[in-house]
């Protein structure tokens, strides 16, 4: 199997097409999608210039999933607001944060299904998701909340918008204040 690092090289070339190299078949972008809920590691290269273009992939393979499913997973809500982070100055902080997110997410369902499969074993009960799905909520909620807060450290002149008008910050009265409110910023950046 070709591999670079220990992923398998998918080379998409001008005609769309996705090349397997550690297969050597031709694959679709729904195979991707298996190869990525199997957990297989894969980067895609663009045939021609070699260019990594996995995150574009991977981007149109939401996109689609999206598109003809109808059960989608991102609400408008979060597709907005990831959007007014795009050249806004948080905009560095959110991969990191939805990627962690995403990992804790992971690892609750998990706890949740070993959960409920020793409480109530291999019933139909066990299998309706509407308990985990309440946590899940709950869970998100709660991961919403810390990200607004932690984007409020990063905010020194305010909170973000949308924020509760009590956690609004007033405007520093003179450089003496400012210059406090940054060493505090620092040393929360610092202990993060």
């Amino acid at each position: 199997m070709a591999k670079n690092d220990g992923q398998t090289v998918i080379k998409k070339y001008a005609n769309r097409r996705l090349y397997n190299t550690g297969t050597s078949t031709y694959v679709t972008l729904d195979d991707l999608a298996q190869m990525v809920k199997r957990g297989e590691d894969f980067t895609v290269q663009d045939a021609k210039s070699g260019d990594d273009i996995t995150h574009s992939v991977l981007t149109q393979i939401i996109f689609e999933q999206e598109s003809k499913h109808g059960n989608t997973l991102l609400p408008i809500s979060f597709l907005r607001q990831l959007i007014s982070y795009y050249g806004d100055q948080m905009q560095t902080f959110v991969p990191s944060y939805l990627e962690q997110s995403m990992h804790a997410f992971g690892e609750q369902q998990s706890q949740i299904r070993e959960h409920m499969a020793k409480t109530l074993g291999d019933t139909p009960l066990s299998k309706n998701l509407q308990a985990p799905m309440q946590l899940m909520e709950e869970q998100i909620k709660r991961n919403t909340e810390i990200f607004r807060q932690a984007m409020e450290v990063f905010t020194p002149f305010g909170a973000i918008s949308g924020a509760k008008p009590e956690a609004k910050k007033t405007e520093p009265k003179d450089l003496d204040e400012l210059k406090e409110q940054l060493r505090a910023l620092q040393t929360k950046i610092e202990n993060m």
